[in-house]
């Protein structure tokens, strides 16, 4: 049983930060393609400006029930950043859940009204002074992001965010790259690194991998957050539910998926992102060999036959 989280349910940007004043004036909502409305939170949430103290305790929570991990950001004070610890806590727990059998499914959540605030700017900029001009860290922090988000997609077990409040840049990067992604109705997203002088260019890699192009462009173009209602109109996330449902509805979910056969997700997972790079006749030659060789697996075989017998089937996840 997963215990109860924390009340968020606040409007993103009501809540007060030990991170500072915010930098940037409220940012643009996109309610429908041609529908703007400004939301209670100010551009300064859309990255991690953290002047507060160290908080104690680790930066990522771990709980597992029933065959489903879940991992919460647990710095609201920094809005969830993606600082070189949470990336590092991150990547180490999910490279764990890959050859943890028992893990069937994992749902990333965040505890505060910011789900993720991006990169940690103030971590970035303590770096100029380096030799190389950080350089060097930049660089390591940005090869460590990406390695992360391919982490996610080359993951055996699917990964659902449940997105409570606003996600932008890479945070919206680490929504971008989960298999699927359940959202308050008061969650946003935008990738405003534009409006910095920073274009969002490895954020865009995820998101121009989950929307239409144009959409993708006009969130990278104009820094403006899109609302949890349009971000599933144009694909970035699968549903929309009410304030405070959203991690309950995402273990839901994965729920749901852990009831099958292990060994059928991770083939398909891996052959549906897979064929992407593929042309269309290789992809379907690719898909065929893939589904010959699942039909030839045990629980395949198993599947079948509860299914023509009319019986609950007996995985065995191979």
């Amino acid at each position: 049983m997963f215990r109860k989280r924390r009340d968020t349910t606040a409007a993103p940007g009501k809540a007060s930060h030990a991170t500072g004043k915010a930098a940037h004036a409220p940012p643009r909502t996109r309610q429908a393609p041609r529908h703007n409305a400004r939301p209670a939170a100010s551009r300064g949430t859309t990255h991690a400006a953290g002047a507060a103290a160290p908080a104690a305790g680790p930066a990522l929570l771990h709980e597992h029930s029933g065959g489903i991990t879940l991992l919460t950001l647990d710095r609201p004070e920094t809005r969830n950043s993606l600082s070189a610890a949470m990336l590092s806590a991150l990547g180490e727990a999910l490279m764990a859940i890959a050859k943890d059998a028992s893990v069937r499914a994992v749902v990333i959540a965040a505890n505060g009204p910011v789900f993720c605030a991006g990169h940690d700017l103030k971590e970035l900029t303590a770096h100029r002074g380096d030799a190389d001009g950080g350089r060097a860290y930049f660089g390591r922090v940005m090869e460590a992001c990406s390695a992360l988000m391919q982490s996610i997609v080359h993951l055996p077990q699917p990964v659902i965010a449940a997105v409570q409040g606003v996600a932008t840049a890479a945070g919206c990067q680490l929504v971008a790259s989960c298999d699927l992604a359940v959202a308050s109705s008061l969650a946003g997203f935008c990738t405003p690194g534009v409006d910095i002088g920073l274009f969002c260019s490895t954020p865009g890699v995820a998101l121009a991998r989950n929307v239409p192009r144009k959409h993708a462009m006009n969130m990278l173009l104009t820094g403006e957050t899109v609302s949890a209602e349009h971000a599933a109109q144009i694909g970035l996330i699968n549903r929309v539910v009410a304030p405070g449902t959203e991690r309950e509805e995402a273990i839901k979910l994965a729920r749901q998926i852990a009831t099958n056969s292990a060994m059928t997700v991770r083939l398909g997972k891996e052959a549906f992102y897979r064929q992407f790079d593929m042309d269309l006749a290789d992809a379907y030659r690719f898909a065929a060999q893939v589904m010959v060789d699942n039909m030839l697996r045990r629980d395949a075989a198993e599947g079948i036959g509860a299914f023509l017998e009319k019986r609950a089937p007996a995985w065995e996840d191979r």
